[in-house]
């Protein structure tokens, strides 16, 4: 891996999207309710990498979200790495969960990750309805970004 991608990228911990998903929902189904999923999903914000403050602009907003919401990414060696944070504990969670699917991705791996995944964990549907409304903000982002 090249040094360009070094923090404040998120770098990939599966081997790809598909294992990405299917290992948050392990995850997330080792918890009985929803109180308990929402502290793991601020903790795995927490474990975002510092985003630079001089990022933390409008030209790195993502619209449509509650809180505010910051992406940016980089390409290197044919994927996309993303940085991203949020002024909110589990907007900021959220921000990391889409990253660990999404960053350090080929374009085409992107484009084809449906965030229908976010419905099929419960995730939409058990958030404010401006938070859903959110988090699908921000996965089209992402996907936007790869057909860039």
């Amino acid at each position: 891996m090249s040094g360009a991608v070094l923090a404040p990228w998120v770098q990939p911990v599966d081997g790809s999207a598909e294992e990405a998903i299917a290992a948050i929902s392990d995850e997330l189904a080792m918890f009985d309710d929803w109180m308990d999923r929402y502290e793991y999903i601020i903790e795995m914000g927490r474990g975002l990498p510092g985003f630079p403050a001089e990022w933390q602009n409008d030209s790195h907003r993502v619209p449509g979200c509650q809180s505010q919401v910051w992406l940016e990414a980089h390409e290197a060696d044919g994927r996309l790495y993303f940085a991203g944070a949020s002024d909110a504990a589990i907007v900021s969670g959220l921000v990391a969960l889409l990253l660990r699917v999404y960053s350090g991705r080929s374009k085409a791996e992107i484009e084809a990750t449906d965030p229908k995944f976010l419905h099929d964990l419960g995730l939409v549907k058990a958030l404010s309805t401006n938070r859903g409304n959110g988090v699908e903000a921000m996965a089209q982002a992402i996907r936007a970004r790869a057909r860039a």
